[in-house]
């Protein structure tokens, strides 16, 4: 297991924000949820679950979920969300970078709005795929940069500003996500480019997809 030196990242503002606005967020995103933890079995990992609005959405076939989340005020929520899941969810303090899980310890592994601001994506990505078994699925709903033109030099300029990840929980919207999950050993079966909102929104596009951890 690795060391977790530090369980905790603080966004008050975003998390209060994310809790007030996050019912009506899911009339969007809860349809796209659902589709990303269709048919998954077994043991699953979620890192960065927020106030837990995946939780509805695991399918009876889960036999637990255990749920990372370093943000103090989101894993409160996130508790309260777990006791009126419909399969058993554990909620834990800890950080993507170094997650509190034995090798091989999962099935699967679930992020969902999260590797945009995770604070080192690459290392998150290296965790996932310890803690995942050897053909072990990775399902991802993320927003990913623009393939070019005046939208991903907008994600590329807010990004460069302290304002927006900080406004922003720590996202970045201009990371190449996919292009990182295969960097860390993954193989990407599956992937679909979608949309959450207007279309000019710096958190799009986003991609739903399935990625494989091969391999030893």
């Amino acid at each position: 297991m690795s060391g977790v030196s530090d369980t905790t990242i603080r966004h008050p503002i975003f998390a209060r924000w994310y809790v007030r606005c996050s019912a009506g967020m899911e009339r969007e995103v809860g349809p796209l949820r659902a589709r990303l933890l269709a048919g998954l079995r077994g043991r699953v990992l979620e890192i960065g679950p927020g106030n837990g609005p995946t939780f509805p959405h695991y399918p009876a076939t889960v036999t637990e979920v255990v749920a990372v989340e370093p943000e103090p005020y989101l894993r409160r929520h996130a508790q309260a969300a777990a006791a009126r899941a419909p399969v058993p969810v554990e909620v834990r303090a800890g950080v993507a970078g170094a997650l509190p899980a034995g090798d091989g310890e999962f099935d699967a592994a679930v992020t969902c709005g999260v590797l945009c601001s995770v604070p080192d994506q690459a290392a998150a990505l290296a965790e996932l795929r310890r803690v995942l078994r050897p053909g072990g699925e990775l399902r991802f709903l993320e927003h990913v940069r623009a393939p070019g033109g005046a939208k991903a030099r907008v994600q590329r300029a807010l990004d460069a500003t302290r304002l927006w990840p900080a406004l922003a929980g720590g996202c970045r919207c201009a990371r190449d996500t996919v292009a990182a999950i295969r960097a860390a050993g993954f193989r990407v079966a599956d992937l679909e480019q979608t949309a959450v909102g207007a279309a000019w929104l710096p958190a799009n596009p986003q991609v739903l997809g399935v990625a494989h951890r091969d391999g030893g």
